[in-house]
Formats: C-alpha cells, sequence, structure tokens
C-alpha cells in the first residue's frame, strides 16, 4: 500500500463525530428554516392591520388569528364577522341587536335606523343582501378617531364584486361612531 494513501486516510480521533454532529446540526438548521419560514409569510400574508375572513382567504385560517380589544381596528373586525354571522344565520333575530348595541355609538345606531327605514336596506352593511366575505384594514387615525376600511366581497366566489365601507371609530370607546360608502 503507497504510505501517501495511507496518510491521507489517517484521521484525527473524533473527525467523524464532528463531521456527524456538524451534518446533524444543519440538517437541524435546515428543518428549523423549513418550519419557520413558511409560518412566518403566512402570519405576515394578511399585514399587520389587516384582518380577514377564512371563507375568502383559506390560508388565514390555517395561519390561525389573532386579536387584541384594546385595538379599535380588531374590534371593527370583531364586529363585522359576528354581525355578518348573525345575520347570515337568522336575519333580524337579536343578537344583530345586541352587536349593534354592544358596538355602535348610539348615536350612530339612530342614523342607521334613519338610513334603513328609507333605504329599506342593512345599514351596517350597505345592502338588502349578505356578504360572503369580508376584510377589515387600518385606514389611518386623527382627532380622536381610528379609521378602517371594510371590503365586502359579494357574488360567485369565482368572479366576486366587492364594496368598499369607511368606518370611523372613537379611540376613547373603541366603539364604532360612523359607517359611509367608500
Amino acid at each position: 500500500m503507497n504510505s501517501s494513501r495511507s496518510s491521507s486516510r489517517t484521521r484525527t480521533p473524533g473527525t467523524s463525530r464532528s463531521r456527524a454532529v456538524r451534518r446533524g446540526a444543519f440538517a437541524a438548521a435546515a428543518l428549523s428554516l423549513a418550519v419557520a419560514v413558511p409560518a412566518v409569510a403566512a402570519q405576515a400574508r394578511p399585514g399587520p392591520h389587516t384582518v380577514q375572513n377564512a371563507a375568502a382567504h383559506p390560508q388565514a385560517a390555517a395561519s390561525g388569528r389573532a386579536g387584541d380589544p384594546q385595538s379599535t381596528v380588531d374590534r371593527v373586525a370583531d364586529f363585522y364577522g359576528a354581525y355578518i354571522d348573525a345575520v347570515w344565520d337568522g336575519g333580524n333575530d337579536p343578537l344583530a341587536a345586541d352587536l349593534r348595541t354592544h358596538y355602535l355609538t348610539s348615536g350612530l345606531r339612530t342614523r342607521l335606523a334613519a338610513w334603513q327605514k328609507s333605504q329599506h336596506a342593512d345599514g351596517v352593511l350597505r345592502a338588502q343582501d349578505v356578504p360572503r366575505g369580508w376584510t377589515v384594514t387600518y385606514d389611518g387615525s386623527g382627532a380622536g378617531h381610528a379609521f378602517t376600511v371594510v371590503r365586502l366581497q359579494w357574488g360567485n366566489p369565482a368572479h366576486p364584486t366587492y364594496t368598499y365601507l369607511k368606518v370611523q371609530s372613537d379611540l376613547s370607546t373603541r366603539k364604532i361612531s360612523d359607517i359611509e360608502p367608500r
């Protein structure tokens, strides 16, 4: 056997073990990235001030949902989600009225009642029908108010149409104080 060949095969004790440890560490790092990157991307998809419903965006259901009771944006999203569910499930049941009482200012409730009487439509949705989906997006704040845009999805999921509402919330109470078409 050639001495140069044998010397190239000569290893110091622990070299094989070091390579195995490095390979294991590399595999663990690659696996953690394979799990972490899609999870981070899924969380970032809607954006920091956007809440989407799972029917319109199935990937949102897979990534989970979160909320903050102090956030006016989250409260608008919570209201629209619960209100649409209540109207979808039962029309004029007491839950929709209870939600209006909890989330809307008394002044807005009075204005919506007058609008609904003249328009023969739901003032919260600004429509006679119930939307298939919704998205709430932060749209700024100032003078004691936070503003959000509510996008309502209508019609066939393959070819949806959208309407947009500008929603104003009072920062001091976090209650919705105005809803207008955008």
